[in-house]
């Protein structure tokens, strides 16, 4: 059978699939197709260099079950025919033609073997998208359904933007290229690879962040932690592990162009980028900037951060609707509790200027 050799092979090039698993696929197929055709019976497929042969397997009998049950069993002088040396309760392998399976047999050996392929190519693809995991990907818009879920086709599979996972104030349409976050992947054998993707997640600024960033890409910046309100504001924590490279401005870029451009990515959100400490205290105190904090305590065994700020920059430790200790909490992972204090100044050498 070496056609059906080639045909395989032909399939694995054409597909990009293992020419082993491709093997595999028609084995299974001819098994499954030959028990739906001929009854209960036990089928070998054996493949060897560029030969492929298949064979149906009897046991040899001389009672009643080899007019029964013909496809299981063989009286002894048929098998001798085959095989003289056989004997009574031995299992003989004769080779079976596919023609035997008839048309309607070989069309269901087709829709089979076409089956196992589109199961490969899943498998294939479900491969590729778990190694793309919290990674991000592009893709064409293809649809954009009536409850506003944007789907889009990655490596011949639809993946979802759930309006939940969208930046507000984003539409898209069919035709648009989108990039996303993408954050689950799960394949089931009746509705095959589902794939959701996110805009809204943190993850996605960072690996943004990683792209339009060598110097984080190649691990000399590291960005601790990341806090976003979606398409409104969001807070990086970074550092550096080489003194020469200041992490902030790297980020930012010339001009702001690095940051600007990751900016224009999520609809025009503000990123503020701020200097990790590992310090507790020095850590709270930059994220809640740009109000200046006069002391922080921290509770550990709470999770609070108790802020000292003067009265003047209170409001600036809030932010307008108070994103800005919101996201400043998210990003060090602490309750932030502000106490603000009446801002002072000394005044004994104005009163020295009243003095007679």
């Amino acid at each position: 059978m070496e056609k059906i050799h080639d045909l395989l092979s032909l399939v694995a090039n054409e597909k990009g699939l293992d020419f082993e698993e491709v093997k595999d696929a028609f084995k299974r197929s001819v098994i499954l197709t030959a028990k739906k055709v001929l009854g209960d019976v036990d089928i070998d497929v054996e493949m060897e260099d560029n030969d492929i042969k298949i064979y149906q397997i009897f046991e040899v009998v001389n009672d009643e079950r080899a007019l029964e049950m013909p496809e299981k069993y063989l009286y002894l002088d048929e098998a001798k025919e085959i095989d003289n040396n056989i004997k009574l309760g031995d299992k003989l392998k004769a080779e079976l033609d596919l023609a035997k399976l008839g048309r309607s047999g070989a069309m269901a050996l087709q829709r089979e073997f076409e089956r196992e392929i589109t199961r490969l190519l899943e498998n294939e693809i479900y491969r590729k998208l778990i190694s793309k995991l919290n990674t991000i990907v592009s893709g064409e818009v293809v649809k954009v359904d009536s409850e506003e879920n944007t789907w889009i086709e990655i490596y011949g599979v639809k993946g979802v933007l759930p309006r939940r996972n969208r930046i507000k104030g984003e539409k898209f349409e069919v035709g648009d290229v989108m990039k996303a976050l993408l954050k689950y992947v799960h394949f089931d054998n009746k509705k095959g690879i589902t794939i959701e993707l996110s805009r809204t997640s943190p993850k996605f600024l960072e690996k943004l962040i990683e792209s339009a960033v060598p110097e984080v890409r190649d691990g000399i910046i590291k960005i601790h932690s990341c806090a976003r309100i979606p398409g409104v504001r969001a807070k990086v924590a970074v550092s550096s592990k080489n003194q020469r490279i200041e992490p902030i401005g790297t980020i930012i870029g010339k001009n702001g162009v690095r940051i600007n451009a990751i900016s224009n990515e999520l609809n025009g959100e503000n990123i503020d980028v701020i200097e990790y400490s590992e310090k507790p205290e020095i850590f709270v105190a930059r994220a809640l900037s740009p109000a200046i904090v006069k002391n922080v305590k921290i509770n550990e065994k709470e999770g609070v951060a108790y802020v000292d700020v003067d009265s003047d920059e209170k409001a600036k430790a809030i932010g307008k609707n108070g994103v800005n200790i919101t996201l400043a909490s998210m990003l060090t992972k602490y309750k932030i509790e502000l106490k603000d204090t009446q801002k002072t100044t000394d005044t004994s050498k104005l009163e020295n200027l009243f003095k007679i």
